[in-house]
């Protein structure tokens, strides 16, 4: 008994340490928004201000366009999770259910295309977005990203636990193939949908280097690029920056609190078991 208890001691113990270095980079972002520009470049640095700056957060709004930028994260985010969801759904029920000439060559050059970087190709990308004049543009800044290989190869894994009984059975009572994908497939995967849909609009919301080669006007910038308003010659405004970084996380950070049940149930995928 006293080594099983000295084991859990020291398992919970290690899972405290990794937490606490986990969670603090976040804690102190939130409670750096609220220090002043002094308290943020002091060293050693000061993990409690001594005032909560609450006015940090309207200045943020002040000296840049905050709300467009959430603006055009949010539709480019949503668009992108839409519509390439939509594909993937098609894409994978193609694979685990129909049967066509040249399925293997299809999925070969699939699985190549996975295992290819996105840096190696973004040059490319963005060349062609530019000779289509879609430069500082919605369509520019969603079109490469409306569809997912690794997101249909999640759910083609998904939809090969379900029997093929079903699909057949489906046939048989005269169903079509669109009415099988909605009014069976999709309910009856509802978890594996959500979790691409998750996955794919945290990665929207969270690009990056895409929006920053595709616009230069201030307009059409995303959140993540919305930070460097708070930098210049002179120097940062490391305290306006945290607090807009703070501001950028919050939506993601909610979206999993209220629906995180649904995420761990598509990931162990207790909706297919039985």
């Amino acid at each position: 008994m006293k080594k099983i208890r000295w084991g859990a001691l020291v398992a919970y113990i290690v899972l405290a340490i990794f937490a606490i270095i986990t969670v603090f980079p976040f804690v102190y972002m939130i409670l750096g928004g609220l220090m002043s520009f002094r308290e943020t470049t002091t060293i050693p640095p000061t993990l409690i201000p001594k005032h909560f700056e609450w006015s940090n957060y309207a200045k943020v709004f002040a000296q840049a366009p905050f709300a467009r930028y959430f603006l055009n994260t949010f539709i480019t985010a949503s668009v992108t999770t839409i519509v390439s969801l939509f594909n993937a759904l098609l894409g994978a029920f193609a694979m685990v259910n129909l049967k066509f000439k040249g399925k293997g060559v299809v999925q070969v050059v699939l699985l190549s295309l996975l295992m290819v970087p996105g840096e190696a190709i973004i040059f490319t990308n963005y060349n062609t977005i530019a000779r289509m004049g879609l430069l500082n543009t919605y369509i520019g800044l969603v079109l490469p990203f409306l569809t997912s290989i690794f997101y249909m190869y999640y759910l083609q894994s998904y939809f090969g636990s379900i029997s093929q009984t079903i699909y057949k059975a489906a046939m048989i009572d005269g169903a079509s193939d669109w009415a099988y994908i909605w009014r069976i497939l999709v309910p009856m995967s509802k978890g594996g949908l959500f979790t691409v849909a998750l996955l794919s609009f945290i990665s929207g919301w969270n690009s990056f280097l895409w929006p920053l080669l595709v616009t230069n006007e201030d307009s059409m910038r995303l959140l993540n690029n919305g930070l460097t308003s708070f930098a210049s010659d002179a120097g940062s405004e490391t305290q306006l920056q945290l607090a807009a970084a703070t501001l950028t996380v919050l939506p993601i950070l909610i979206l999993y609190f209220i629906f995180r049940k649904q995420i761990i149930r598509g990931v162990v995928r207790n909706d297919l078991k039985g």
